[in-house]
């Protein structure tokens, strides 16, 4: 027959979406869940069907990539409506965080570059999104974040130009300068920023009337607000790793990796390293102010106090630990540290330390210290590395035999 023709993998696939409608339907109690529930599993499963599709990486590699992000944000938005306000809460800080991280990555694991400024980077998108915000409040918020995105690219190009003369420990402590004057600079302009008090943005983004239907009544405004602002960072957090992973497979990103490797025979191939290096410090920026202003709109204030040395630090840990220069490692990265305030709590409970004691106080760069060393003594490459390496030896070894 001529529908045959196409092979049976869009018939199974149209099949499977058809079930998972009519499940959706009966299950649910109103048509509202239905069709919302119908949509994220359709989407879910065309996602997967894609995915496995014979060839699609080889032939389509962005497409492909399309799929996995799409697949992988339709499941995480699900997610949410299942999470605690506080579960949702993390894994917005967390996502947020991740975004952060994957700059950083391209900048250090692709292009060779370090940097220990990126925590004065995200209080610059931070900062922008609280200033433009309570300036302008009827802005949308894809337009504010546009604005703060804009914002730390400009800061990033203002190092980014002496940072092509520098190397090494010099170019880390150019960016450790910036990250130790990030609130001295802030200070001086506290007419705008507020200074060490911060900022409180006017208003809370609420949650739209169509979302908060899908709740019962007696749900607190909170629980619905908490879980439309993770939705908003999980949307924000896929196209953000979307883009970065067609950079990373572009010939822009393996110019970088040839520079990481060999800035010699860049140059002869005919990659100009003044404008490369300047590249990754505006992609690193960016991506740094993005996650930044995600964390104002999260927490409906920012304190730039929090954007100190010390979170440069944890930043550039959390991407060894994660994996550098991969994009899974950005993401486990900032799962470690959403996730690492609940860790803490419980080794609190479970050993009766003091909350407010200054071993306490101190349990957060105690265990991103230990993370950090075991990573290094077992995993160079990070646990997406560890992980990688494991499944290529196991698809070896399978092979062989």
């Amino acid at each position: 027959m001529d529908w045959l023709r196409f092979g049976r993998r869009p018939i199974i696939t149209t099949a499977l979406v058809a079930a998972a409608v009519v499940v959706a339907v009966v299950t649910t109690s109103t048509v509202r869940d239905g069709v919302a529930v119908s949509i994220a599993l359709a989407v879910a499963i065309a996602g997967v069907a894609t995915l496995t599709s014979k060839g699609i990486r080889a032939t389509h590699p962005a497409l492909a990539r399309a799929a996995l992000t799409v697949t992988a944000v339709d499941v995480a938005l699900f997610a949410t409506y299942f999470f605690s306000a506080t579960t949702n809460f993390n894994l917005a800080i967390g996502a947020a965080m991740s975004i952060v991280l994957l700059g950083l990555s391209f900048l250090t694991g692709a292009s060779g570059q370090i940097s220990l400024g990126n925590g004065a980077f995200m209080g610059v998108g931070a900062l922008i999104m609280a200033i433009w915000a309570n300036h302008h409040a009827t802005t949308p918020i894809a337009i504010t974040l546009l604005i703060a995105v804009v914002g730390g690219a400009f800061v990033g190009l203002l190092l980014g130009l002496p940072a092509t003369r520098l190397r090494g420990p010099y170019l880390a402590g150019m960016t450790l300068a910036f990250a130790v004057a990030f609130t001295g600079i802030v200070n001086t302009f506290s007419s705008w920023t507020g200074g060490d008090a911060g900022l409180q943005l006017p208003s809370a983004a609420p949650a739209p009337h169509w979302l908060v239907s899908f709740f019962s009544a007696q749900t607190s405004l909170f629980t619905t607000g908490t879980m439309w602002l993770t939705d908003i960072t999980i949307v924000v957090t896929g196209v953000a790793f979307f883009f970065m992973a067609n950079l990373f497979a572009s010939r822009t990103g393996r110019a970088m990796r040839l520079i990481r490797d060999n800035d010699v025979a860049a140059e002869l191939v005919g990659v100009s390293l003044p404008r490369a290096r300047v590249i990754a410090f505006i992609v690193s920026s960016a991506y740094a102010a993005l996650g930044g202003a995600l964390w104002t709109l999260i927490n409906n204030s920012v304190s730039p106090p929090t954007y100190s040395f010390a979170l440069s630090v944890t930043i550039l840990s959390l991407i060894v630990i994660g994996g550098i220069g991969t994009i899974p490692g950005a993401l486990i990265g900032g799962l470690i540290y959403a996730y690492s305030t609940n860790v803490i709590s419980w080794i609190t409970t479970q050993t009766g330390l003091n909350p407010q004691g200054n071993f306490a106080s101190q349990l957060n760069g105690i265990i991103f210290g230990g993370l950090l060393i075991v990573t290094m003594l077992f995993a160079p490459m990070g646990i997406a590395g560890a992980v990688r390496r494991l499944w290529v030896h196991r698809r070896t070894k399978t092979a062989l035999e």
